[in-house]
């Protein structure tokens, strides 16, 4: 249904408490984000211990992080030009019933005993696959569904929203790990991707226009490729975020749970670590609700650099409650940038071409993370531990430096945000080609 008029004085809809601006599309984006978040933050840990639990290394948790990671390469980019073709619904709803199918039967093999490490690999990788074709319909659906001068503000509200159930989701699930067992956190996981999936069936494109007949996915392709590589600002920001989203996915995928086993007294202690990394993403949104900093890229950037601390805390090793401080201060930064980030695409991407480039980022951002992980048990043989995670914090420095140095991103500015389609109107009426739709994992 549509928002009833908002109040001058309130902003918000005369029939709920919710704000005028964040229609249908925008609040079943929300809550079906706070659900796959509530499932999938347990189930990283879950897997990562399902792995150790079965008798394997660090080594094997860094090839079924990989085997998670690699799918993301592969099939991103036809993912992204997929979402700017057909209904982005439709897309991240076969995306979640994937998932769910994979992570059940994962759950299955883990309660079943004595699951082979081919296995956890090969349905890793089908989650995997999933959610790469997830993503960039995913966020394509997010920009599409917010008007321009509310884009800050919604943005930071959906991501608290999110990150807020990674709080619950990662405290819950290390302790669940630890009473029950890994098996039952990756059941739950599937779940969560059943809800989350027919909540997004009820998703309305009926705003977006339909697109004109292109060229073939190549010619899709090329042309998401050349918003790209013309705008400096966004594949400098991309190949950072290739070394970043590396090295610190190695560090939390790998590291963090093996310095959790030997050196903090189990999983509970790392989920609590997560879940306050959570509890600093919901401290940097509730920032960004009121602050609209005017170069918005400069402030993002260095807010990444803050990044490097959680991989310098597990290297010292710090105590339970000061890997918890770094983490909390990591994720308020990190989500400064990401609001930044967000409303910087929204206000410079045009929207029939949100899901390519959203492709391509993503792409970019997990390119290294595969080979990262799958690379950082025999780091840990070659080097010892501790150097491998100061390496770790050493190139986020390094590589987010580097970035400073692009002019587009020091002088990227605010602009009075032009009109954009937002889904707030009813459902189309009876009859309707999209009447009966058929659309982080979050």
């Amino acid at each position: 249904m549509s928002p009833s008029p908002a109040s001058p004085a309130s902003g918000t809809s005369a029939r709920g408490r919710r704000p005028a601006w964040a229609g249908r599309n925008y609040t079943l984006l929300t809550g079906a984000a706070v659900i796959t978040n509530l499932g999938s933050h347990g189930a990283l840990i879950a897997a990562a211990f399902a792995v150790l639990e079965a008798g394997g290394s660090g080594g094997d948790v860094g090839l079924v992080a990989a085997a998670r990671t690699l799918p993301l390469v592969l099939f991103l980019l036809v993912g992204g030009a997929l979402a700017d073709r057909l209904p982005r619904h439709r897309v991240m709803v076969a995306a979640n019933a994937l998932n769910c199918v994979s992570q059940a039967a994962f759950a299955v093999l883990v309660l079943a005993g004595d699951p082979q490490l081919w296995q956890m690999m090969l349905l890793t990788a089908l989650c995997g696959t999933g959610t790469a074709f997830f993503n960039p319909a995913a966020e394509g659906m997010l920009l599409s569904s917010v008007s321009g001068e509310h884009s800050n503000r919604a943005f930071a509200l959906f991501r608290m929203a999110m990150n807020g159930a990674g709080i619950g989701g990662a405290a819950l699930g290390g302790a669940m790990i630890a009473a029950i067992g890994p098996g039952w956190v990756l059941a739950v996981d599937a779940v969560a991707f059943a809800l989350a999936g027919a909540l997004r069936a009820f998703l309305d494109v009926s705003h977006v226009a339909d697109r004109a007949p292109g060229g073939g996915l190549l010619a899709d392709l090329r042309e998401g490729w050349t918003e790209v590589r013309t705008r400096p600002w966004l594949w400098s920001i991309v190949l950072q975020f290739s070394v970043v989203v590396a090295v610190v996915g190695a560090a939390e995928a790998v590291y963090g749970p093996l310095v959790a086993r030997d050196e903090l007294g189990g999983p509970a202690p790392w989920g609590l670590a997560l879940a306050l990394f959570g509890a600093g993403t919901i401290a940097g949104a509730l920032l960004m609700m009121v602050w609209k900093p005017r170069r918005l890229l400069l402030v993002g950037t260095l807010c990444v650099f803050p990044l490097a601390l959680p991989s310098a805390g597990l290297a010292v090793p710090l105590p339970v409650w000061g890997l918890c401080a770094v983490m909390f201060v990591s994720g308020a930064a990190i989500e400064v940038f990401g609001v930044n980030w967000m409303t910087t695409m929204h206000q410079e991407i045009p929207e029939e071409k949100f899901s390519r480039v959203s492709a391509y980022d993503w792409f970019g951002s997990v390119s290294m993370l595969p080979l990262a992980t799958a690379l950082a048990g025999p780091a840990e043989t070659a080097f010892g531990r501790t150097p491998a995670l100061w390496g770790c914090a050493a190139l986020v420095v390094a590589g987010t430096a580097a970035v400073l140095f692009v002019p587009d991103v020091r002088r990227m500015t605010r602009k009075p945000p032009p009109a954009r389609p937002v889904a707030t109107s009813p459902a189309p009426p009876a009859g309707s080609p999209r009447a009966a739709p058929a659309d982080a994992a979050a």
